[in-house]
């Protein structure tokens, strides 16, 4: 469904961010982007839905495909028209608004409506007991779960996700990835992830690229992923030591094999 090929982005026409990344998407499927700050995640996503002009940044190289057709550099309500949807990870509601208001709002933003304001109660009951309540009095859970709701009424083919679990608790970073799951099974939503935790998001994804200083250094199916070594090392915290980086345990493992 989405193909980002040899994709470079740059900001203030001087800093390279992201250096000839590929990422496939395929329709009905949920793939991952994992990474440490400042790997160049979210600016990933910035380039696919058309945010970079905002944030004093260019594609200066690659392509992006969505079902075949370029949208490179094409503005972001272009973009969502195409049916790809951004849920940023911060500033993702209007919160002087309630609930419903916030839902209603982009409800309005599509004809045709798959996916309603009642889905969204579905997925996330607690929603509908906090229709009235102003959004920017709702625990940061709930705010994640009025984001993604806002943009499920914009219609989506593609879910961008930034960070979903940011700075909440186990149990409702649990929740919504379980919803997420729901989402990709029943409405057969495909999504693209972009998460720092991620024993989290390799549970649900079927596919995962781990990112670093802009550029993919591993990816593979999530069971690839969990099996692996170095990863389980460096991103799910087993056997951790002080290596800095993906690449440092890599060339660590090169030394250890040639002193044997």
């Amino acid at each position: 469904m989405l193909e980002v090929n040899k994709l470079e982005v740059v900001y203030n026409q001087a800093i390279m961010a992201i250096q000839g990344i590929s990422v496939n998407v395929p329709k009905g499927n949920i793939v991952g982007i994992l990474g440490t700050n400042g790997a160049g995640k979210t600016t990933l996503l910035r380039a696919i839905s058309g945010f970079l002009p905002f944030e004093y940044a260019d594609i200066t190289d690659g392509r992006v495909l969505f079902e075949s057709e370029e949208i490179t550099s094409r503005s972001p309500h272009e973009i969502t028209q195409k049916g790809i949807v951004l849920v940023p990870e911060r500033e993702k509601l209007f919160s002087t608004l309630t609930t419903y208001e916030n839902l209603k709002c982009s409800s309005l933003m599509k004809k045709t409506q798959t996916f309603s304001i009642d889905m969204v109660y579905e997925y996330f009951p607690i929603l509908m007991s906090r229709s009235s309540q102003v959004a920017g009095y709702l625990s940061g859970g709930e705010r994640q779960m009025l984001a993604i709701g806002n943009a499920l009424l914009c219609q989506p083919r593609l879910l961008l996700i930034d960070e979903l679990s940011l700075g909440l608790s186990t149990l409702v970073i649990l929740n919504l990835f379980e919803a997420l799951l729901r989402m990709k099974n029943e409405l057969e939503l495909t999504i693209l992830l972009v998460e720092q935790n991620a024993s989290a998001a390799l549970k649900v994804s079927d596919y995962a690229y781990v990112m670093e200083s802009g550029r993919i250094v591993f990816d593979g199916t999530s069971q690839k992923l969990l099996a692996h070594q170095d990863v389980k090392e460096f991103y799910l915290g087993i056997k951790g030591g002080k290596l800095k980086s993906y690449r440092d345990i890599k060339q660590y493992r090169r030394t250890r094999r040639w002193w044997g």
